[in-house]
């Protein structure tokens, strides 16, 4: 794999008076009509102002290498019977060593990935007020979300903006409407690849065949389409926090910009973005099921001073009532259902402001 060393980000020290004074720039520019960018300097004026005041800003971002990710080439798998159980070792080893690989040659049309990223681009050009209706595309409330309402730092503010959508709301959407008929078309794509992903990785374990087909509907998946502004301070926070993802698997779409890095062996990387390719990671779901031998590995996002960035997270779930258990014993994990997880969840971000995930069931 390519290894690049990149220049370090240090600790920024910075004109006390000057962060303030474009704090208040930034005020009036927001207050602008048919503004598009959420109101990150309103919101954030105390956290902001809170860093401004401090004598020497500690780095949030440190020095990073970027790596190339594991590459699978799925059309192995319709080659002979060596090159396919080849295919599906190899990507059943990314997801214990790394918990994160991509995949060429997917089945998923460059053309509807590129309609896909023009449709997200209308949705996010839109007024901030227009995006932040209760009832913005007849979707759920807070299916668009931006920031961090419970960031108190620098360190758990997210220079972000996001549309959450539940597959199951997909119908709730203008039915003449180009967004619903292009999320239609990928949520079914992206649902078909990620089901035969499950499945190929479930040989190395033992895992039922059907085990995913019994558990997981077309409807209970969900799709993430993100915008990343430029953010004028990158080197203090993230477009999103550190994080692991709660499903099965989440199949990543993004552009050139980059910016997605993961932990491993515990310092922080960056994904060297490929133009070609799907990015595929393990979600706590599967850590759980696989009593851990696949790995659902923490990540971020880094801000971009200079260049928006886009993607779009297909997390591939179990219905609510699915109940996850260790296919092996002795099991690390008690066996939860997904209700039961994301109610964890609810309360951990409440209390502590982190998920915390996985280690609240360990037994």
């Amino acid at each position: 794999m390519s290894l690049h060393c990149q220049k370090s980000a240090k600790g920024d020290k910075v004109n006390t008076h000057k962060f303030k004074a474009d704090i208040h720039q930034q005020d009036r520019e927001d207050s602008e009509a048919m503004a598009i960018e959420p109101p990150f300097f309103e919101k954030y004026k105390a956290i902001l102002q809170s860093s401004a005041n401090e004598k020497e800003k500690p780095s949030t971002v440190e020095g990073f290498d970027e790596l190339e990710l594991p590459l699978i080439d799925l059309s192995h798998l319709n080659l002979g019977q060596l090159e396919r159980q080849e295919c599906i070792e190899k990507m059943g080893q990314a997801a214990i060593e790394w918990g994160f690989f991509q995949i060429v040659n997917h089945g998923v049309p460059d053309e509807l990935l590129n309609r896909l990223k023009q449709e997200q681009i209308k949705v996010f050009q839109q007024p901030f007020d227009k995006k932040s209706e209760s009832n913005f595309l007849n979707l759920s409330v807070q299916s668009y979300r931006w920031g961090n309402p419970l960031a108190t730092s620098l360190r758990n503010l997210s220079w972000s903006e996001a549309l959450h959508i539940s597959l199951k709301d997909i119908s709730k959407m203008d039915e003449y409407n180009k967004l619903r008929s292009t999320i239609e078309e990928y949520a079914e794509k992206a649902n078909f690849l990620a089901q035969r992903l499950a499945e190929y990785l479930a040989q190395n374990l033992g895992i039922k065949a059907n085990y995913f087909q019994e558990n997981c509907s077309p409807s209970s998946s969900s799709l993430r389409m993100n915008r990343y502004p430029p953010c004028p301070y990158p080197s203090m926070m993230f477009g999103i926090i550190p994080h692991t993802d709660t499903d099965f698997l989440t199949i990543v779409s993004q552009d050139q910009v980059g910016g997605l890095q993961l932990k491993r062996n515990g310092r922080w990387v960056s994904v060297k973005p490929n133009p070609k390719a799907l990015v595929v990671n393990i979600g706590d779901f599967y850590q759980a099921l696989s009593n851990g031998v696949y790995k659902s590995i923490t990540h971020r996002v880094i801000a971009n001073q200079e260049t928006e960035r886009y993607s779009a997270a297909y997390f591939y779930c179990p219905t609510y009532e699915t109940v996850i258990e260790s296919c092996s014993k002795p099991s690390l994990y008690k066996k939860f259902s997904f209700k039961e997880y994301r109610e964890q969840i609810q309360k951990d971000v409440k209390a502590t402001g982190d998920k915390v995930g996985l280690s609240r069931f360990l037994l």
